[in-house]
This record gives structure tokens, C-alpha cells and sequence, in this order.
């Protein structure tokens, strides 16, 4: 028995049907294909999404929504419904505001006043998570080439900083002559970078799901950012793909993607182009060869019945690697976790 039989075999219709399309090349007139697709919609784990859909409010909650239901292969029409929501809520330079009327939390009265279109001064001129989760999920949709998408698109690459990454929301009285931007947290900081790795993360997730835009400039620098960091954390990997399948609480605002996933960072390279020939790339497929158990299967360590999900994920980015061609600054650079205080007591 092998790994592509052990996930054709799975009881989940979506890992059988995306499983049967994308690693064994089977077409839509297979009637197995077909009877599976069907599946699909009526399962308890789409129809529960497409309710929270339906009553979801904020174009961050309804975003991921659609990243979850694209990624158990759901193709329905409440997609198109949701996406125009979302963007009846999108601002006129593309990006989604701060905070939104039918917010469950109360908003913060601001401790001054500010003159009408200026944020608080001791607020955030913007947090790119508040744009990047709802544009990850009209494109995971597949509406990233929607000129209403695209506009999304130029607003986050506007506010790339300088070397290419994404701050998280920089605060609205700094950034100017003489006051400076804060710099970002330690246990989100980049390595090389100035920029927020869970800002970057989710920027390079939108960008790699559009048809041109995935193997961009700004996409292939972003990822380089994320492979600086070269820690092996095995017992984060999957942790992405055990949020889309719903066993994982989607949380976090600024934090949203500080999680580090090794599976979500090889998904991320594979799908901007990097080649497999990158040293930090090849390395890393290399280790996580090391972990792959009987029959091919990579084990979830925190779900294990997501084994054959974090396979048909691992499988599929290590076959789009024989398609790169890019390889980034492969010098190696150091990760130093940030520094704990010291204890009072």
C-alpha cells in the first residue's frame, strides 16, 4: 500500500477528490471524481462553514471562511455572494478599515479627538492583517484577478517598507522626519528584514495565490524574508493547515500568522516560484524527509488524524518545487528568539 492509496482510502471527500485531481492528474468526466465533488458540498464541515458565512459580519471573519471552504475543494455560489460583501466594505485606496461597525467589541473611544479622515495619534495608521485575511480569501475564492482584488493588490505593495517585507500597522503619529517607526516586536521580527513575519507571511499568502502575481518580485523577496529564518520547529508543523480544516482556532490580529510552520512556509515558496535548488529550500525538504514515517505519511503531532492531510499538503509543494525557478540569498543567518525578562519574583 501506498501513500496515494492511503489518501484516495481517506473518509474526508475533499482529500479524496483534491487528492484525485492534483496528485494523480484524474479529469473531471472520472465518475469517482464526480461522485466525490458531489460529496464535497453536502458534508457536514461545508455546510457548517457556509452557515458561519452567511451570518459572518467582518470581512476578516468572512475572509477566512473562504480560505477554509476553497481548501476542502468547495466551489458554490455563496463564494461570489461572500466576496461582494466583503468588498462593500473595502475603503476607496483598496484596503479594509480598522475597525467595523458591527464589530462584536466595542470601539475604543480615542483618548483625543482627531480632525475628520486622521487616525487617533495614538493609533495605528493601518494594520495590514485587517487587509491581508480578507484578500487571502477572495483570492483562495478565485476572484485575485477582480479589479476590486487588484486594487487590494497596489495598496499592499504601496506599503511594502524598503526592504521588500510588511510592517504590522505602524502607528499614525510616527514615520515621518525625525520620528521614526517603532520597531517591530522581537517574537515577530524578521531576521533580515525590518518588517513583521506574521505581516509578511500573510502578504506573501495573498500574493501566491494570484496567476501573475505569484512569482513577482514582491512576492519572491517576501518569501525570502520568511526562509532567513531557519529553525526546525516540528511541533508547529501543519499548524496552518489544522486552522483551514477547522480543528485550530483561527485567531489574532496583528499575530494572526506568528506562528511558525515549516509545511505553510514550503507551501508559500513552491507556489512563488523559489527552485529546489535554493540551499535554505533543499535543506529544509531535506529535514523534513527525516520525518516522513511508514507508508510516506507525514504525522500531524498535535492531530493526528490530519497525517494524511499534512501529506497531500507536504506531496503537493514538493512537486510545484520542480517548477521554480528562483533561487534568493541563500546566506545563512542566524535566528535569535527574543529575549525573555527577567523575572521579578
Amino acid at each position: 500500500m501506498n501513500m496515494t492509496t492511503l489518501l484516495l482510502g481517506d473518509p474526508s471527500p475533499s482529500l479524496r477528490w483534491r487528492a484525485a485531481v492534483e496528485l494523480e492528474g484524474a479529469s473531471d468526466d472520472d465518475d469517482d471524481v464526480n461522485a466525490w465533488e458531489g460529496e464535497i458540498g453536502e458534508g457536514p464541515a461545508v455546510q457548517s462553514l457556509l452557515a458561519r458565512l452567511a451570518a459572518a459580519e467582518r470581512p476578516q471573519a468572512a475572509g477566512y471562511l473562504l480560505c477554509q471552504l476553497a481548501y476542502l475543494g468547495y466551489r458554490g455560489p455563496e463564494l461570489a455572494t461572500a466576496v461582494d460583501a466583503i468588498f462593500a466594505h473595502q475603503q476607496p485606496d483598496g484596503s479594509w478599515p480598522l475597525r467595523h461597525d458591527d464589530n462584536d467589541q466595542p470601539a475604543r473611544k480615542p483618548r483625543s479627538e482627531a480632525p475628520p479622515g486622521l487616525a487617533p495619534s495614538d493609533g495605528p495608521r493601518f494594520i495590514t492583517m485587517q487587509t491581508v485575511v480578507p484578500l487571502r480569501g477572495i483570492a483562495a475564492a478565485g476572484f485575485a484577478t477582480d479589479p476590486r482584488a487588484e486594487r487590494a493588490y497596489d495598496w499592499l505593495l504601496r506599503e511594502r517598507l524598503h526592504d521588500g517585507s510588511w510592517p504590522a500597522g505602524p502607528k499614525a503619529d510616527l514615520g515621518g522626519p525625525g520620528r521614526p517607526t517603532l520597531p517591530e516586536k522581537d517574537y515577530r521580527r524578521l531576521t533580515r528584514g525590518d518588517g513583521c513575519r506574521s505581516a509578511t507571511t500573510g502578504a506573501v499568502a495573498c500574493l501566491a495565490l494570484h496567476p501573475q502575481r505569484n512569482r513577482s518580485d514582491a512576492a519572491r523577496v517576501g518569501v525570502d524574508h520568511l526562509l532567513a529564518r531557519e529553525s526546525r520547529d516540528e511541533s508547529t508543523l501543519g499548524w496552518e493547515l489544522s486552522r483551514l480544516v477547522g480543528l485550530e482556532p483561527a485567531m489574532g490580529q496583528i499575530t494572526f500568522y506568528a506562528t511558525f510552520d515549516l509545511a505553510f512556509l514550503l507551501d508559500l515558496a513552491s507556489r512563488c516560484g523559489v527552485s529546489a535548488d535554493d540551499r535554505r529550500v533543499r535543506e529544509l525538504v531535506t529535514y523534513l524527509e527525516t520525518l516522513r514515517g511508514p507508508y510516506g505519511l507525514w504525522e500531524h503531532h498535535a492531530h493526528p488524524q490530519l497525517s494524511r492531510w499534512l501529506t497531500f499538503d507536504l506531496e503537493c509543494s514538493l512537486r510545484r518545487l520542480a517548477d521554480g525557478d528562483w533561487i534568493g540569498n541563500e546566506e545563512a543567518a542566524s535566528f535569535t528568539p527574543y529575549k525573555r525578562g527577567r523575572r521579578r519574583y
